[in-house]
């Protein structure tokens, strides 16, 4: 009886330790793998963790990137736009020098015109220019033509005379060629009163001065120049070339000035 019961507890205490071994194999096995399991995860969390900072140092190189990229945008934007009010100025110069060019060359044509007018008129008025009864001169642009009042009229007259237009036919020959200047005829007296039974035609010398200029005007339209080219103009006694204190200057301030002028 004593050895079965013996039996017993020993079966019963081998049965203990085989159930007992089974369960701490299990455990350790769930330890390792809980510590496994923990391990990838700090792996993991570890990888986040430089995936965040990579993430965020990309960010900020990102941020970076668009201030350089925004300012060099905004560089090139102004670069651009300097350049093209650098080329709008350089065209606006280039059409400003172009009409300067132009401006020029028309100039020189008319001083041409009128070096060669000016000529002409010299050579063929060289013997009046000599006896002083014609003076010519050219400055500015302007040429003008001083006839003496006698070789065109006689004394307190305004119809030219025969000898008057003769030399009127040689101005117009040279004159009729010239297109690209107006023609003013302009009409002095001296300081000298209208007197007797003059006064009746011409009250003063505005009226006197007057008619001879438009005299001269209408003959030079009657051989051939343009008469849109052609203007009559009367100064009486109020611009003088010379004193009218003696007889030579009031010969001279009585006259009929030619003159050519640019076109307005």
């Amino acid at each position: 009886m004593h050895k079965k019961a013996l039996s017993f507890i020993v079966v019963i205490m081998f049965s203990f330790l085989i159930g007992g071994c089974v369960t701490t194999g299990t455990y350790d096995k769930k330890v390792a793998e809980a510590d496994s399991q923990a391990q990838q995860l700090a792996v993991m969390r570890a990888d986040r963790d430089q995936l965040k900072e990579a993430f965020a140092k990309a960010a900020n190189e990102r941020d970076e990137l668009d201030k350089v990229l925004k300012s060099k945008t905004d560089d090139l934007s102004k670069s651009i736009a300097d350049l093209r009010q650098k080329t709008a100025d350089l065209e606006a110069e280039n059409t400003r020098l172009k009409a300067d060019l132009a401006e020029l060359k028309k100039k020189e044509a008319e001083v041409v015109t009128e070096s060669n007018t000016y000529k002409q008129l010299m050579q063929e008025m060289k013997g009046e220019v000599a006896k002083g009864q014609i003076t010519i001169s050219e400055l500015k642009g302007k040429l003008t033509l001083d006839v003496v009042d006698k070789i065109l009229f006689a004394s307190g007259q305004s119809e030219v005379t025969k000898e008057g237009l003769a030399v009127l036919k040689r101005v117009n020959d040279i004159l009729k060629n010239v297109k690209d200047k107006s023609i003013r005829i302009e009409g002095h007296t001296d300081n000298v009163r209208i007197k007797g039974a003059l006064v009746k035609q011409y009250p003063t010398n505005w009226e006197l001065s007057a008619a001879r200029a438009i005299n001269v005007t209408k003959y030079l339209q009657q051989q051939g120049i343009d008469p849109a080219l052609l203007s009559a103009t009367a100064f009486g006694e109020y611009k003088p070339i010379a004193g009218n204190d003696t007889p030579e200057g009031r010969a001279k301030n009585r006259r009929i000035a030619i003159i050519l002028l640019p076109k307005e």
